[in-house]
């Protein structure tokens, strides 16, 4: 009976070269899809390795193949400390995003998806490891024949649905209750899920699930399958599922891609947050400049209730506090770096290669480290010292942690404070500094403000990887700094003429070569592909400034409104009498309107619109009494085809009225060139073909 039970479940399985796909609590039918998108996906990963999904990504620019496909979406749980020992569970595994980078450090892992679909898709991209099982099907039904001592349990992007996984009233609270049982005594739960009160939706992105704006900030009042959560929103759930041993932290800009993770430990500072552009997926508007915003809520100490995105860890907490990837750049030159805490309660600083080629790296630093220590022996300036880890510098570098302020910090508090006189002295002694044994042939371009920390009297130059064996001028190097600087903020940039002009003599051409200079060294940096950054304009939704909007806003409220004119018998139009409709356009040619005639009133006049234009009417009613085309004086032309054709920049149609009845307009107006709307107010014969594409035009 045991073997026909065995053999019946490996009826049920499917094997994608290692990967073990399980469809034994499978129903036969997807009921997630994302519709065609899935069928690409799909093609792409069987007929592709992983090494050229980067140049696929930049070549579709497409969301959601550089959403499902990028190597940086792992960076959310890579900077764990996985074991090859370690047992994961995947909730959610989805097309598998992060479930090759799990396989790569631990030791087994166990995905649960709804789809299979997108469970292929992530078999095929994975197909190499074999300690992948996917389990595919509701997890409902999956759930109490899962393990209870996973070392890992995760849900990325996962846990907002807890509400379709589980249903019933308290379906978060149940959902999390039930995913914490299967970790181990000593394990760890990892939930990674957007903050609804996340900045970047103040400011005017769209809300991640629904695609709307302000929806999570409202509540989801308009309904929806996820719900997202504040951090005491979590907490809350946490205590009712009676979890306490917990942490948060704070992925910027957000958990999808991760470059900086920040924690109660080691919150950012003024300054730090200003890769805030991220619409990849949708159009947003620019409502504020988040970087100031942050930079408030930093100094409120306010933001942790503002990270747009939340990490929550339950069980023991990891020693990092604090990891920034540097992995958005050519594969010899990706790095991590890290904030570790000490047993004693100290803290160190790493440097870890992100990938094998990026050894070398991290080996020039240590080069890099004794030469410049050499260069400023016997000064203020400190070159942080570093220390390979387990004697390998190419495994990592041990740095101390450095207390004080950094120098772009300074400039800023001067800025703010209106101290010129301080930014300049500032400013004067970092070039003394940039300046001091130049001819010692060691050029440091990471020379730059918010690498250097200002404790007391003393610099501590705590970055330096761009060190280089050669001479590099002062200048170059300073206006690497100054453009970096300035490229901050609005207000940074007020500071040009004294950064470029005064401070280094540059002319404007000067600084366009300097631009292209940096420019360049940047795609040095990021080697071939596009960057995350490069990958948003690529894909080309836009962000709408405020006050573009408002220009627009008063453009439009001029150009798609429309009057009427009111005649009480004296035989005259005017301004005194007339009614102003706004909101009245519908794409902005579909006019409508409504209007209670005063029962004085004997005559109105129309004026759509103040542009030349031709004119479908389609009704004009009082009460009852519809308007035919002869019942109406107009200043422009009939067509032939039924179009009226307004060759003036004041059309007006007028009609004799009896007051104290309500007046019904609904019309097309399409715009049109004042050549050649006066072409066809001659009613020329071979202009009908136009005048009739026009009319389908305004039809559609």
């Amino acid at each position: 009976m045991e073997k026909k039970m065995q053999a019946g479940m490996a009826d049920k399985q499917e094997k994608t070269g290692n990967v073990i796909l399980d469809l034994t609590y499978y129903q036969g039918e997807d009921f997630y899809t994302d519709g065609a998108i899935e069928d690409e996906l799909l093609e792409i990963v069987k007929n592709n390795a992983p090494e050229a999904f980067p140049g696929i990504i930049e070549q579709k620019k497409s969301w959601p193949v550089f959403y499902h496909l990028s190597e940086f979406r792992p960076n959310i749980i890579n900077w764990l400390p996985f074991k090859k020992t370690d047992r994961v569970l995947e909730i959610g595994a989805g097309c598998g995003a992060i479930t090759g980078a799990l396989a790569k450090r631990a030791g087994s892992v166990t995905c649960v998806d709804l789809s299979r679909k997108r469970s292929r898709i992530n078999a095929y991209r994975n197909q190499e490891y074999g300690n992948i099982t996917i389990m595919v099907g509701n997890f409902k039904d999956i759930e109490p024949h899962l393990p209870k001592d996973f070392d890992y349990v995760l849900l990325i992007g996962v846990f907002e649905y807890g509400q379709a996984y589980i249903g019933g009233n308290t379906p978060y609270e149940d959902f999390m209750r039930i995913c914490n049982r299967h970790r181990s005594a000593a394990g760890r739960m990892i939930i990674a899920i957007e903050n609804k009160f996340g900045l970047k939706y103040w400011a005017g992105c769209r809300e991640d699930h629904l695609g709307t704006y302000f929806s999570g900030l409202e509540g989801y009042r308009e309904g929806g399958s996820a719900r997202t959560f504040t951090r005491r929103g979590l907490e809350r759930i946490l205590r009712q599922a009676e979890i306490d041993e917990y942490s948060f932290y704070y992925p910027y800009p957000d958990y999808k891609f991760m470059t900086t993770l920040y924690s109660d430990d080691y919150l950012p500072r003024k300054g730090e947050l200003s890769n805030n552009l991220r619409n990849f997926d949708r159009d947003r508007v620019l409502l504020f400049d988040e970087k100031q915003v942050f930079d408030q809520i930093i100094e409120e100490e306010a933001f942790p209730m503002f990270s747009n995105s939340y990490l929550l860890l339950v069980g023991p907490a990891p020693e990092t506090v604090y990891t920034k990837f540097s992995n958005d750049r050519s594969r010899d030159k990706a790095i991590r770096t890290a904030i570790v805490r000490e047993p004693a309660g100290g803290l160190h600083v790493e440097k870890l290669p992100d990938t094998p080629a990026a050894r070398g790296h991290i080996e020039n630093t240590l080069r890099a480290y004794e030469l410049l220590s050499k260069r400023y022996e016997g000064t203020k300036v400190t070159i942080n010292r570093c220390r390979p880890i387990g004697g390998d510098a190419g495994a990592g570098l041990a740095f101390e942690f450095c207390g004080g302020v950094t120098l772009e910090g300074m400039l800023d508090a001067c800025l703010a404070g209106a101290d010129m006189e301080g930014f300049e002295r500032l400013v004067a002694e970092y070039m003394e500094w940039l300046r001091y044994n130049e001819a010692s042939g060691v050029s440091n371009i990471d020379f730059i403000f918010p690498n250097i920390l200002i404790d007391g009297e003393r610099w501590h130059v705590i970055d330096y990887e761009w060190t280089f064996e050669r001479h590099i001028p002062a200048e170059d190097i300073a206006f690497r700094a100054f453009y970096t600087y300035m490229m901050g903020s609005e207000g940074r940039r007020a500071c040009e003429e004294l950064l470029m002009r005064r401070m280094l003599g540059f002319t404007p051409k000067r600084v366009q070569e300097g631009a292209a200079a940096e420019q360049e060294f940047q795609r040095y940096v990021g080697g071939a592909c596009a960057s995350v950054g490069a990958m948003r304009e690529l894909i080309g939704n836009r962000a709408y400034e405020l006050a573009g909007m408002l220009e627009y806003c008063i453009y439009a409220d001029s150009k798609f409104s429309a009057k009427i004119y009111i005649d009480y018998g004296d035989g005259i139009f005017s301004e005194e009498h007339s009614v102003t409709f706004r909101d009245c356009y519908v794409e902005e040619r579909s006019l409508s309107l409504s209007y209670e005639i005063p029962a004085e009133a004997v005559r109105l006049r129309i004026d759509p619109c103040s542009y030349a234009c031709a004119v479908d009417i389609e009704r004009i009613a009082v009460g009852e009494q519809e308007y035919t085309r002869d019942m109406i004086a107009v200043n422009g032309v009939w067509q032939a085809c039924g179009l009226l054709v307004f060759d003036n920049a004041d059309p007006n149609l007028t009609i004799s009225v009896t007051g104290g009845q309500r007046l019904a307009v609904k019309m097309e107006v399409l715009e049109l060139p004042e050549e050649l709307s006066r072409q066809l107010a001659d009613r020329q014969p071979e202009q009908e073909g136009v005048l009739s594409r026009a009319r389908r035009f305004l039809k559609r």
